[in-house]
């Protein structure tokens, strides 16, 4: 069976991968981690500033692509991290962009 019949199996398209973005409570967060360590695709990173409780909040690796799981809400005690799904025209729009500039 040739490799390009298998890109399609059943003669559906592959699904496409959801996408979230990771919104940060920082003044709520205690620097516990849990959210860094237990991120699947690493897209969580140990920040650099500290926040009124002196502790270090986690910031959002820019080149990870977050793929909306939500472990790190479930995970984290203070409920101080969150993930939006971006709306699936916001990345058609997105993806045309990137499209025209790669034209151009």
């Amino acid at each position: 069976m040739p490799v390009r019949q298998r890109e399609k199996p059943f003669g559906l398209p592959r699904p496409e991968t959801p996408h979230g973005q990771i919104i940060i409570l920082e003044e709520r967060c205690k620097g516990c981690g849990f959210c860094i360590e237990y991120c699947p695709h690493q897209v969580l990173v140990l920040g650099k500033k500290f926040n009124a409780k002196g502790y270090h909040p986690p910031g959002v690796d820019p080149q990870a692509k977050c793929t909306n799981c939500k472990l790190c809400e479930m995970l984290c005690p203070e409920f101080a991290i969150y993930s939006a799904d971006v709306a699936v025209k916001a990345r058609a729009a997105v993806k045309a962009a990137a499209s025209q500039e790669a034209h151009l």
